[in-house]
């Protein structure tokens, strides 16, 4: 078996592309800052059927750290045949809201992160000479933009994904190396949730559940595993033949809006 590797693989869909990989029987890398919360993905994924789950605290925003990741990675697990760059966060600012240290941070986890973990990946790939798969997260917000405007910085760091995909793609296909990007809308995770309880968290439910049947033309949100199941599909054999391409999975959301691919 081989390993797959997954960055902000702590929670959200990072953790549902971990456990999705874990029932299958995959060695799996787990890479996140949010050291507690990787430690209890990494025990549900062995408990889910892991060959084995190693977990490295890493920001991927930091060179050294991702490099050192990697060579982790390679000394301890088997070779790696896939890598998901998932990690990323977003900052609620309006265009003039919004500071310079929030924008660089937001690009630095985002954007750099995302190149930093392809550049990794590549390298460990053409010293080997095995090939390998590399999937980038990126969103409907790199291709139009939202009502009300405050995902200015997170819209143009998964742009830069999105272009970046395409040109890594083209980079990495002589070594037999293929780039992709999913594409998920809203998807029902935990953080949506954070702090919450009670009629709070019933409220929240609520809300969220009535802005998908409005705005989703399937009606609902996403769940993790699905978003998964879409990653899996690139990084195996089935997709063998796809490259430098988007694999949307947004319920039908972009559907609605004039956009190209």
């Amino acid at each position: 078996m081989s390993t797959v590797v997954v960055t902000g693989a702590a929670a959200g869909i990072g953790r549902g592309i971990v456990l999705r990989a874990a029932a299958r029987g995959q060695d799996i890398a787990l890479l996140d800052i949010d050291e507690r919360a990787l430690a209890d993905t990494a025990a549900a994924a062995l408990a889910a059927g892991a060959s084995s789950a190693l977990p490295l605290r890493c920001d991927v925003s930091v060179e050294s750290e991702v490099d050192a990741a990697f060579t982790t990675v390679a000394e301890r697990l088997p070779a790696i045949s896939g890598v998901v760059a998932n990690a990323g966060i977003e900052v609620s600012e309006t265009l003039t809201s919004a500071s310079v240290e929030s924008w660089d941070r937001v690009m630095a986890v985002n954007l750099r992160g995302t190149f930093l973990t392809a550049r990794a990946a590549l390298q460990r790939w053409r010293a080997v000479g095995t090939g390998g798969s590399l999937v980038c997260v990126s969103s409907p917000s790199a291709f139009v933009g939202f009502a009300g405007g405050a995902n200015t910085a997170y819209g143009a760091s998964k742009g830069g994904i999105s272009a970046f995909v395409r040109a890594a793609a083209l980079d990495a296909a002589p070594d037999g190396v293929r780039v992709n990007a999913v594409v998920p809308g809203a998807t029902d995770t935990d953080i949506l949730y954070f702090g919450l309880e009670g009629e709070a968290l019933a409220a929240r439910r609520t809300e969220l559940g009535e802005a998908a049947r409005q705005q989703i033309p399937l009606g609902r949100m996403a769940r993790p595993e699905e978003i998964a199941d879409a990653v899996l599909w690139l990084l195996g054999p089935e997709s063998a033949y796809v490259t430098g391409s988007h694999l949307v999975c947004d319920g039908g959301l972009l559907a609605k809006s004039a956009n190209t691919f």
